[in-house]
C-alpha cells in the first residue's frame, strides 16, 4: 500500500471476505485490481472492472483464479510474484514432510488430551528419513529449494518434470524418472506441479497405489494436483504411510474425508505466510501493476 501511495495511486481496498456482488462493485473503472488467489478474475469481473483496466496483479505464484484468455483478448497484463515465496513454501514443505514421518501433531493430540502413558518402544513410530529416497514432482523454483534442503538428507533424490533439469542434476545428484517410477521408488513424494486441466488429480487413486505403504505425500502447491477422496482411502486402508497438505482443491472448504484421515497433517495454506515472504509479495505486485500504468514491462508478466 506504501508502494502505491507514494506513487500517487487511488486505491480502493476490499476485506478478505469479499464476494462477487462485492468485488464487481469494487472493480469499474480500476485501471489495475491486485488480487489474490482467493480472488476469481473472470469475465464478470472485468467486464464490471470496463476499458480503463490494464493490469492484474496476483499475490502469488500460480494464476489458476485469473482466466487468462479473458484478459488477452481485452489486452489486461497479467503478472504474478515468483523467486520472493520460494524459500519460504519450500521450508514448509520440509515442515509438512517431518512432521508427517515423525507423526508429532498425532503424538502432541496424544499428550494434551491426557492418553500418553509413559514410554512405549512401540508407540508412534515413524518414517526416519536419514537415507530416505525422496521424490520431487516438479523441480521449479519451490521444487529445486526442497531439493536444495532435503539433499543432506536424502539417499536419493529423483524428479519428474516436463523438462530435464541438468544443473540440478549435477549439483544435486537429482535423477529424472517418469512419474510411476518416482511414485513406486520414493520414500516421500512432494508434489511442486502447477494447477493445469493436464495436473488435474495427477495423483489418484492408481498412483496412490504405486506408492510404498510407509512412505509418505507432501502437497503445497496446489489442491487440484491429488485427488482427495482417493487420498482419504488410501490413508484409511493403510495403502500410503502419511501425508502433509498445505492446499485443497475448494480451499479453505476442506474435504471431510481428509479431516478424519488417519496420519494426514492438514495446515491452512500457510505456505508463503512469513512476514518476509508475505511483505516481498505485496510489494512486488504492487511494482508490477505500477510498471504497466506508467507504460513499461512489469518484471513478472505472465499474459
Amino acid at each position: 500500500m506504501e508502494i502505491l501511495r507514494n506513487a500517487d495511486v487511488r486505491v480502493r481496498q476490499g476485506d478478505l471476505d469479499i464476494d462477487a456482488a462485492g468485488l464487481a462493485q469494487l472493480v469499474p473503472g480500476a485501471a489495475a485490481i491486485i488480487a489474490d488467489p482467493t480472488v476469481p478474475i473472470s469475465d464478470v469481473v472485468l467486464d464490471a472492472a470496463g476499458d480503463e483496466l490494464r493490469v492484474v496483479a496476483n499475490i502469488a505464484v500460480g494464476y489458476d483464479n485469473i482466466d487468462l484468455d479473458a484478459c488477452r483478448s481485452r489486452k489486461v497484463a497479467v503478472t504474478n510474484t515468483p523467486d520472493v515465496l520460494t524459500n519460504a513454501t519450500a521450508e514448509l514443505a520440509l515442515a509438512l514432510t517431518l512432521v508427517a514421518a515423525r507423526r508429532t501433531t498425532e503424538a502432541e493430540a496424544t499428550l494434551r488430551e491426557g492418553r500418553w502413558q509413559g514410554w512405549d518402544p512401540g508407540a508412534m513410530l515413524g518414517l526416519e528419513l536419514s537415507g530416505a529416497t525422496f521424490g520431487i514432482v516438479g523441480l521449479g523454483r519451490i521444487g529445486r529449494r526442497y531439493a536444495e534442503l532435503i539433499e543432506p538428507l536424502a539417499g536419493e533424490i529423483v524428479y519428474t518434470a516436463r523438462t530435464a533439469k541438468p544443473e540440478a542434476e549435477e549439483s544435486l545428484g537429482a535423477r529424472r524418472a517418469e512419474l510411476d517410477e518416482v511414485l513406486s521408488s520414493a520414500d516421500v513424494v512432494s508434489l511442486h506441479a502447477p494447477a493445469s486441466a493436464e495436473t488435474e488429480h495427477l495423483i489418484g487413486g492408481r498412483e496412490l497405489g504405486l506408492m510404498q505403504r510407509h512412505a509418505i505425500l507432501v502437497n503445497t502447491a496446489r489442491g487440484s494436483l491429488v485427488d482427495a477422496t482417493a487420498l482419504a482411502n488410501a490413508l484409511e486402508s493403510g495403502t500410503i504411510g502419511a501425508a502433509g497438505l498445505d492446499v485443497y482443491e475448494q480451499g479453505p472448504d476442506v474435504p471431510h474425508e481428509l479431516l478424519h484421515a488417519p496420519r494426514c497433517v492438514l495446515l491452512p495454506h500457510i505456505g508463503s505466510a512469513t512476514h518476509t515472504a508475505r511483505n516481498d509479495m505485496a510489494a512486488l505486485a504492487a511494482r508490477n501493476a505500477l510498471a504497466v500504468l506508467e507504460g513499461g514491462e512489469p518484471p513478472n508478466r505472465v499474459a
